[in-house]
């Protein structure tokens, strides 16, 4: 499969969990989660098929197009090993979705780090919250959901907290 098949259909994978989980979430309280921000795609998606809540922001660096970059307040910059246990005492456990985008083309390190933010990101999770992400994120509390139909298997993981 060239490079530009694979980036699509991650991106087709992203929009499809996304809308999914937007309707597993709905009406239930709790903030959002990004993780990665990368260019600002999936973080201006989630601002569309989440309107009324607050979505809060992790990356090392703003890279994203203007329109499509956090306030101060919901960016949190730098490592997020180090920035994902600040927020909790910020944030508290009061997140209902989370989407984990921190793939790199290094499947060894994405695994690696994933396996790392897994356990920091947990207690920031509402119990039933929904975990979306590139990479395996597996937690013995956490429960390994039926992607959509849409989404080829290993292409993108959903959890439920």
């Amino acid at each position: 499969m060239s490079r530009l098949e694979s980036a699509i259909r991650r991106l087709e994978a992203q929009r499809d969990c996304i809308n999914w989980a937007a309707d597993r979430v709905a009406g239930m309280p709790g903030h959002i989660l990004e993780l990665g921000l990368g260019n600002g795609r999936t973080f201006d998606h989630l601002r569309e098929t989440h309107p009324d809540r607050e979505i809060f922001v992790f990356d090392r660096q703003i890279a994203a197009h203007s329109a499509c970059v956090p306030d101060e307040a919901h960016m949190f910059l730098g490592d997020i090993l180090e920035t994902l246990p600040r927020a909790l005492a910020r944030l508290d456990r009061n997140t209902i979705l989370a989407h984990s985008d921190i793939g790199t083309g290094d499947i060894e390190c994405n695994r690696r780090l994933a396996a790392e933010i897994a356990p920091l990101l947990a207690p920031l999770m509402l119990p039933g919250g929904i975990v979306l992400s590139d990479q395996p994120m597996v937690l013995p509390e956490w429960t390994e959901l039926t992607l959509p139909a849409s989404v080829p298997q290993q292409r993108y993981h959903i959890y439920r907290a």
